[in-house]
Formats: C-alpha cells, sequence, structure tokens
C-alpha cells in the first residue's frame, strides 16, 4: 500500500509542476485534465502526508520514554504513544479507503428496468411495488423520475416498467439493486389465503451519453405501430410506438408511452444507448472477474439478491445476509440502510485487493 501512496504523491507533484508550466496553462482540455487529476489525488496526499508526520512524531515519543529518566516526562510520553498508535490506525483505515477504486460510472444518472417474473399477475403487481418503492425512494433523494416505457396489467402493476432516474450518484447508489427480487405473500387473487412465491428482475444500467456509445444508424431497424393499453386496446389511433432493433446484438426497445412518435423514438434511442454501454461494461467486468470476485454482484441480473416475506414482516438481502423486519417501510421508499450495507460490504471486499 505504501508504494502505491509514494507513488501517487510522486504524481501529485509532477501534476503541480505541470500545471504552472506556462505550455499547460495555454492549454484548456489539458488543463482541465490536470486540474481534475490534482483535485482526485490531493486528499490521499494529504491524508499520506498526515500518516508520515503521525509516525515521525510516534518515533520521538518512542525515543524520549527509552532516554528520559523522569518519571513523569516518562508517563507523558506513554500517554502520548497510545493516542499517536490510534491516530495512525484510523489514517491508515482513511487511506485504504481512499485508494479504492472510484467507479466513474456512479455519478450517472440511472436507468432502471423492472420486469415481472415467474408468479404471473402477482408478479406483475410485485413489479409495481418495486416502481413505487424506487420512487418513494427518489423522493427521498430529492431525484427527478421518467417514465422510459410500461406495459402496465388490467389487474394493476406491470409486465415491464423502464424508467431514467436523475440526480446525483443515481447510478452508484442503484447499482445495488440489479438483481432478482422475490415475494412471499397471499396475492390478492388468491382465495384459499396460500402464500406465493412471485419474483421480478431488476436491471439498473448507467445513463450513457452520445460520447460513450456511438450508434451506427445504418444498425437500426425502427417500426413504428400503434400503441396498446392493457388488455391489448388501442390508445392512440395513429402509428406513435416505436420498436428499435439493434440488428448486430439483436437487443430490441419498444417505447410507446407519449404521443408523439419523435419522442417515442428519443426515449427508445436514450435506452437502446444505456443497454449497449451496459454490455460494454460487462464485458470488462467478466475480465476483472479473475482479479476481483466481489460479493456484490451488481450486474448479475440472473442471482436471487433479496426477499420481501410478508407473513414475517422480513426483508432479507441474501448477498449480505442482511434481515431488517420492517417490509413496508422498505417498500414506502426507505432503502438506505439496505443500501449503505451493501455499499460498505463492497468496499470491504475492495480492501482485501490492496
Amino acid at each position: 500500500m505504501f508504494d502505491k501512496l509514494d507513488e501517487v504523491e510522486a504524481r501529485f507533484e509532477e501534476i503541480r509542476r505541470k500545471l504552472a508550466d506556462p505550455e499547460v496553462l495555454s492549454d484548456p482540455d489539458r488543463l482541465r485534465e490536470l486540474s481534475r487529476e490534482e483535485h482526485e489525488l490531493e486528499p490521499i496526499v494529504a491524508t499520506y502526508r498526515r500518516y508520515k508526520e503521525t509516525v515521525k512524531a510516534l518515533d520521538e515519543a518512542k525515543q524520549i520514554l527509552e532516554e528520559e529518566p523522569d518519571r513523569e516526562l516518562r508517563e507523558l510520553a506513554e500517554e502520548e504513544i497510545r493516542t499517536l498508535e490510534n491516530r495512525l490506525e484510523e489514517l491508515t483505515q482513511e487511506l485504504k479507503l481512499l485508494l479504492v477504486p472510484k467507479d466513474p460510472q456512479d455519478a450517472k444518472n440511472a436507468i432502471v428496468e423492472i420486469r415481472a417474473g415467474t408468479g404471473g399477475d402477482e408478479a406483475g403487481l410485485f413489479a409495481g411495488d418495486l416502481f413505487r418503492m424506487y420512487s418513494r425512494y427518489a423522493e427521498r433523494k430529492g431525484w427527478s423520475i421518467e417514465i422510459m416505457s410500461s406495459h402496465p396489467q388490467d389487474i394493476g402493476g406491470f409486465k415491464e416498467v423502464i424508467f431514467l432516474v436523475r440526480g446525483k450518484n443515481a447510478y452508484g447508489t442503484l447499482k445495488y439493486e440489479s438483481g432478482v427480487h422475490r415475494v412471499q405473500r397471499v396475492p390478492v387473487t388468491e382465495a384459499s389465503g396460500r402464500i406465493h412465491t412471485s419474483a421480478a428482475s431488476v436491471a439498473v444500467l448507467p445513463e450513457a451519453e452520445e460520447v460513450d456509445v456511438h450508434i451506427d444508424p445504418d444498425d437500426l431497424r425502427i417500426d413504428v405501430f400503434r400503441s396498446s393499453g392493457p388488455g391489448g386496446q388501442s390508445v392512440n389511433t395513429t402509428d406513435s410506438a416505436v420498436r428499435i432493433t439493434h440488428i448486430p446484438t439483436g437487443i430490441v426497445v419498444t417505447c410507446q408511452d407519449e404521443k408523439s412518435q419523435h419522442k417515442n423514438k428519443a426515449k427508445a434511442l436514450r435506452v437502446l444507448r444505456a443497454r449497449l454501454y451496459e454490455r460494454v461494461l460487462a464485458e470488462q467486468r467478466a475480465k476483472e472477474v479473475e482479479t476481483r470476485r466481489s460479493m456484490i454482484r451488481t450486474g448479475d441480473r440472473s442471482a436471487k439478491i433479496r426477499t420481501f416475506n410478508f407473513p414475517q414482516n422480513r426483508v432479507t438481502d441474501h448477498r449480505i445476509g442482511l434481515t431488517l423486519f420492517r417490509l413496508q417501510e422498505i417498500l414506502d421508499g426507505d432503502l438506505d440502510e439496505l443500501i449503505e450495507q451493501l455499499r460498505l460490504a463492497d468496499q470491504a471486499e475492495k480492501l482485501k485487493q490492496l
């Protein structure tokens, strides 16, 4: 770790010298890039320098303890040593956390896709509950939500709903929600009162900008058709719904929520761009998996990650073995404790690799 910190400090000093170079000062792009890197490294270097100062002070206190004949001064030195050793431990942990690699995607907006899984209408109702949960959570965080595409059921809920979450660190916060969520409860359609298990899948993607993913228009097949509501009834008399197929990958995106064909096409392209971007990121993660097998599987949509058990008022996250007995509060959007525990577990796993 300390070799890495020495490298960071040397790089920081190099950047400082370059930022004083007239050639760099006359190049706005280079200046902006170096300033960004300086800003990222500064807290690491400042903490490392405090660490080195503390080591020096500890060595001096130990020397006093060895050489000083006066008992009172020796007692003061012993107390100082205990204080400095505790401070060193704190600074070591702080440095480890600062060295944990930051996911550059975390600051992006998030596109969330919820799909009903096994369980028929009940799975669709649960998908609706999850959408409501994330909507309430977004409200608490001061984020905004925009529905990109939805396929509601007659009975309520959704077969599928895709929405954009705009806000600070939206993707970095919600990325731990990707996976299969299960619900155990008595469905409203169940006359005998038996408990059923249903499921819905959640996929959280970072919103991709045009600079992140280039889409060749020649790779797209765009179909337009009339949008339909629950039960298949027509909700529009014009061909406003849009289906875009990305021919090289076979990815298909359909949007029909807007009355305008142009708006539906724009939304479909944003969802397509996010899915293509996620595909690129997934390939990168696959390469990294041999060096870091994280217990928090943020990208595995097939993993059963969480169970909502209504009879027991229980929510269990299976990845970290966390169980909370306040199911309704969580479905009302109180997700902070769950997400924070997942973030800490992910961070602890990354720390092991340093």
